[in-house]
């Protein structure tokens, strides 16, 4: 414990990395260009681990989606594309598998907006999930009632068309959805996005419980700062398509400059609008 308050952060870092040894994902150094002109991501590394919650932070526009639907090859129906350095997952390169080919070797995305089918039950939504898998029926019926066990209000709603539910019900479809293709490694998009802050603690407590229980592991783009560094073990903050700054979550919670420019804390103090102008100059990493 003595050890732990000496060292600080270089401990929490040693920690994460003992904790979280298996690397399944690797994006080095990776450009995305939209319509061959506008650059969007500007050298973007990370990495996840396997078992672990790894939060993509940034405000709106800093490339979190962009870096999703770059690992998981969704870019191109948007005309983007990876013109520069390598996605790799479990040492193999992804870049040229389509979507579904992905989604059999264990990563499947979560897309921004919950994106369910309207028109269809919650568990006809639940069951399209488990479509690229080849095991017999009694297997996919075992995985449903998994889903259920952490989403029972999908289960109350199951026969309800998924159009007519709430949004956060709608979020918990989307999710449990994803889990029924059992993946090893779930890409979450702004789960938070629209949702009161009771059902933001929900949804996140049940990602957490998948992951301890499950063992999926999750890389999940979020605007929420404060919620994401809570359930996260590690961070990287964006900016301007660029990761700015990384670290286990734990460190980056306490940071000075995550705490006043995406926590909103800036000490005991209430800083004036005069000191507000000081923003980029002090926003050091920008440079």
């Amino acid at each position: 414990m003595v050890r732990a308050l000496l060292v600080g952060p270089f401990f929490l870092g040693i920690i994460y990395m003992s904790k979280f040894n298996e690397k399944l994902l690797e994006v080095s150094n990776i450009e995305v260009v939209y319509n061959h002109v506008i650059l969007v991501l500007k050298g973007v590394s990370l990495s996840l681990s396997k078992g672990s919650i790894v939060a993509l932070l940034g405000g709106n526009g800093a490339g979190k989606t962009t870096t999703l639907k770059a690992i998981s090859n969704l870019l191109h129906s948007e005309r983007g594309e990876v013109t520069k350095g390598s996605i790799t997952y479990r040492n193999e390169k992804i870049e040229k598998l389509n979507p579904s080919d992905l989604v059999k070797s264990g990563v499947i995305q979560v897309m921004e907006g919950r994106h369910c089918f309207e028109h269809l039950t919650v568990e006809e939504n639940l069951l399209t999930g488990a479509y690229t898998r080849k095991e017999p029926k009694k297997k996919v019926l075992e995985d449903l009632d998994m889903v259920y066990s952490y989403f029972p209000r999908l289960k109350q709603r199951r026969k309800s068309q998924a159009g007519y539910t709430s949004g956060g019900e709608q979020q918990m479809c989307a999710i449990g959805r994803a889990l029924m293709s059992k993946p090893e490694t779930v890409l979450l998009d702004e789960p938070s996005m629209g949702l009161a802050p009771q059902l933001v603690e929900e949804i996140f407590e049940i990602v957490k419980k998948l992951n301890e229980n499950e063992g999926v592991s999750f890389l999940l783009a979020e605007q929420n700062t404060n919620v994401a560094l809570r359930f996260a073990h590690f961070g990287y903050i964006l900016e301007s398509g660029r990761v700015v700054m990384d670290g286990p979550a734990k460190e980056l919670r306490e940071n000075p400059d995550v705490k006043e420019f995406y926590l909103g804390l800036s000490g005991d103090k209430r800083k004036s609008y005069r000191e507000g102008r000081s923003y980029r100059r002090r926003k050091r990493w920008l440079n």
